[in-house]
Parts: structure tokens; sequence; C-alpha cells
């Protein structure tokens, strides 16, 4: 029980803040739902729900991530974050299609919603909530990308770096801009349909949301699946390969391979060095480089084998 606690301990901050603070969201949006029966606040609802549930997933996932390896699992958890966020997506996608369904009816028999304020206050506060969440996942993609970015450059670099966050952090990223702006997509229909008669714009509204929620189970899945798989990382694997050819000891580098695990990068590397070198210094070449990558963030598993010197260069720094 012990370890399960410090693992989770280990988890995603940003998950874990999101998963409340989008549930708090949900059971507000979900009683002003019932106290107007407005179909945006529906989709709103049902948004929220999904993300709450999805980025919990990401929690425990993240945490699980952590565990060591142990006998019947020498390659460690690193995998487990994406088999839970490939279960995550399932959720959501029911919820995405509830609310598709639900936009659907209400463009065949539209009907006009009672308490604007109250709904307008609600998504508004959603909107505030999750913008919140947004800007600190957006920290955490600078911080992770080691991107440097600081104070409001934190938002146009997030768009930038994002590839490179863990993927508990992409999640809470694309989740939380996709439901501010979806909040920003409700606001905007339940003020058309309070004061114009075109009352099908709630509906449209709710149509978009449930939309924007495929976009964001298609693409994780997308990247969850490669991660399961085991994805290689070409950006990760030039940087590394261009440092391990500066090397003084190294005259090539005849393989470089980076795959990712979760949060976690496994490198291996085949390298060409002098042939008339003995094994002990081959191996304290092979210490030093090893020591060298693992300060790399995200890096825990580097083999690196040696091969003797061809006179042939086959690595082309991509610098």
């Amino acid at each position: 029980m012990k370890e399960y606690v410090s693992l989770l301990r280990q988890g995603s901050k940003s998950a874990a803040l999101a998963a409340v603070v989008n549930l708090v969201i949900a059971l507000v949006k979900g009683g002003a739902f019932l106290l107007t029966g407005n179909v945006a606040m529906f989709a709103e609802t049902m948004h929220s729900f999904g993300d709450a549930a999805n980025q919990l997933f990401v929690y425990v996932g993240s945490a699980l991530s952590k565990k060591a390896p142990t006998e019947r699992f020498p390659g460690g958890f690193g995998r487990a974050v994406n088999l839970v966020l490939l279960g995550a997506v399932l959720i959501v996608g029911i919820l995405a299609y509830e609310t598709i369904r639900e936009g659907i009816a209400h463009l065949a028999h539209p009907s006009e919603s009672e308490g604007l304020w109250i709904s307008i206050t609600v998504l508004a506060l959603g909107c505030i909530l999750e913008g919140f969440v947004l800007l600190k996942a957006m920290r955490e993609i600078a911080h992770e990308s080691e991107s440097g970015a600081k104070g409001l450059a934190v938002i146009p670099m997030s768009f930038v770096y994002v590839k490179r966050a863990k993927p508990a952090t992409k999640l809470v990223f694309m989740e939380d801009l996709v439901a501010t702006s979806g909040g920003l997509v409700a606001i905007i229909a339940i003020l058309i349909a309070a004061y114009t008669p075109f009352y099908q714009a709630e509906g449209i509204a709710s149509i978009i949301i449930g939309a924007m929620m495929f976009l964001v189970v298609g693409r994780v899945f997308l990247d969850n699946a490669a991660g399961v798989i085991g994805e290689a990382d070409e950006e990760m694997a030039d940087k590394i390969g261009n440092i391990l050819f500066a090397d003084r000891d190294v005259r090539d580098v005849q393989e470089m391979t980076v795959v990712k695990e979760g949060e976690s990068f496994h490198v291996e590397a085949t390298l060409e060095i002098d042939p008339t070198i003995t094994v002990a210094d081959a191996d304290d070449i092979r210490d030093r480089l090893e020591a060298q990558i693992l300060e790399h963030r995200g890096v825990t598993d580097v083999t690196i084998e040696f091969d003797e010197d061809d006179k042939t260069q086959v690595w082309k720094s991509k610098e």
C-alpha cells in the first residue's frame, strides 16, 4: 500500500489539478443544465466530465509508469501511461457522441432555454478556471521542453514545443485548450439564442463542442498507440548522436536509436572506436558516455556497443 501511495505522489501534478478542477466545473455546469435545460450547457457538462475522467486516468497512469522494474516486467512500466490513456479516450469518445447526438436533436426540435445569466456566469467561471489550468500546463511544457520561455512568452511557445512535453502534460494542454474554446463557443451560442429567434445556435454549439472532443480523442489515441508500440524520437536521437560523435574517443556513430516509452527515453547506440585500445579503456569510455547521456531529462536507460573503426564516416550532424 505504501508503494502505491508513494507512486501517486509522483504522478503528474498538472493532471491531478486538472481532474479536480474539471470535476468541480462539471458538477456546477450539471446543476446549471438542470435549472436551465440549455443544450449548450449540456454539451459543456459532458465535456467537463470527460476531461475530469480523462485527466484522472492520466494522473494514475503517470504515477504507475514510475514503478520500478520487476522480474516479471524487467523493462519497467514506462508505457503504462500510454495504455491508460488508450482506455481513457473511450470515455471521452462516448461523451462526445452523446454531445453531438443531443445537438442534432436540438436542431430538429429547437426550444428556448431559461436562466440566461446563470448559464453565462457558470460558463464564464468555467473558462476562467480551465484557463488557469491551461496556463499551468503551458508553463510545464516550457519547463519539460527546456525552451527557456518565461512570463507571457510561454503562451506562444507552448504551441511550438507541445510535442516535446510529457504525455500527461500534452493531454492536459490539449483538453483544456479545447475546453476553454468550447466554453467561449457555448457563451456565444447562448447569447445568440437569447437575443434572436435562432434557437438552433445552441444545438450547433453542442455539435461543435462534441466535434472538438472527438479531435482530442483522435489525437490522444494516435499519440498513445505509437507510445504503446514504442515510437522512435528522431530529434532526441540526433541530439544525443551529435554529443557522442563529438567525444574525443568516438570515431563514428554507426547506429543511433532513441525509443520513447511513456515519459522515458531508452537510448541504444553502436559506436566506432580505435580497435587497438584495451577492453578496460573501452569500458571506461562506455561508463563516461552513459553517465553523460543519463544526465539528459527523461533518459532512463542507455545501451552502448562498440565496433572497430572502418574508416568510413556514417554519422552526419543534423544541427
